[in-house]
């Protein structure tokens, strides 16, 4: 879990800075700091759809989970909801911060397929670049919120931590040899794409609305699932 702790200390040393700070980081230096981490991001998903597509053995089926996931999350309204809930939760104490806190570190892609591509694969690219994009939303939440956002970091382990005991323990028990290689090449074409789709969010060239896309992370699960079952 050497990639979730790594986050986790980054939360805590941003937590820290931002605190020092308190009159929070001039916007110019936002600025820069996010057009960086969207330029990463963006670079991070194309070069995972461009490493994995290849080696898919079912090169529709990423195109598929888009459509499907897009639409279950567009009918639940993932993306508004999360919105919604950080305008609820931005007016300055600290309850609301760590509220805030809470939803920018743990609801997104690298959140959640980082530790599952820890678990099965020792590869912490996406918790690193994770890592490295909550450094820089700590440092300004702290600069307003103060110290105690730093209290979102022991959240932040135990959330990663359940997907990495999850992919470790539960995947690895239903899905095996080709079926896990399968599983494996399939999310990481997805959630390339998705990641990818942060990036152009962050540097605000598009609102992809990604939160809308996350269902597309189960399509996958469910197809390598019932490929098994079913014996095809």
């Amino acid at each position: 879990m050497i990639g979730t702790i790594v986050n986790v200390c980054t939360i805590c040393t941003g937590s820290i800075i931002g605190s020092i700070l308190k009159k929070g980081i001039k916007e110019k230096y936002q600025n820069v700091l996010y057009t960086a981490m969207g330029l990463a991001a963006t670079a991070l998903g194309i070069n995972a759809v461009v490493n994995h597509l290849p080696d898919s053995n079912y090169p529709v089926l990423f195109i598929v989970s888009l459509a499907l996931g897009g639409l279950l999350g567009t009918a639940l309204d993932l993306d508004g909801r999360f919105g919604r809930l950080v305008a609820k939760h931005s007016n300055g104490n600290l309850g609301e911060g760590l509220a805030t806190g809470f939803l920018l570190y743990c609801i997104g892609t690298l959140s959640i397929l980082g530790p599952v591509m820890s678990a099965l694969y020792g590869d912490h690219t996406y918790l690193f670049t994770n890592a490295t994009l909550d450094l820089v939303t700590s440092m300004v939440l702290a600069s307003t919120y103060g110290i105690g956002m730093i209290l979102v970091a022991p959240v932040l382990f135990v959330w990663q931590g359940t997907f990495y005991v999850l992919a470790k323990y539960v995947c690895t028990a239903f899905f095996t040899g080709e079926a896990l290689t399968d599983l494996i090449t399939e999310l990481s074409v997805v959630g390339g794409i998705l990641i990818a789709a942060s990036g152009i969010n962050i540097l605000k060239i598009k609102d992809c609305k990604t939160l809308n896309l996350l269902p597309s992370l189960l399509v996958p699960i469910l197809f390598c699932a019932l490929k098994g079952i079913m014996g095809f």
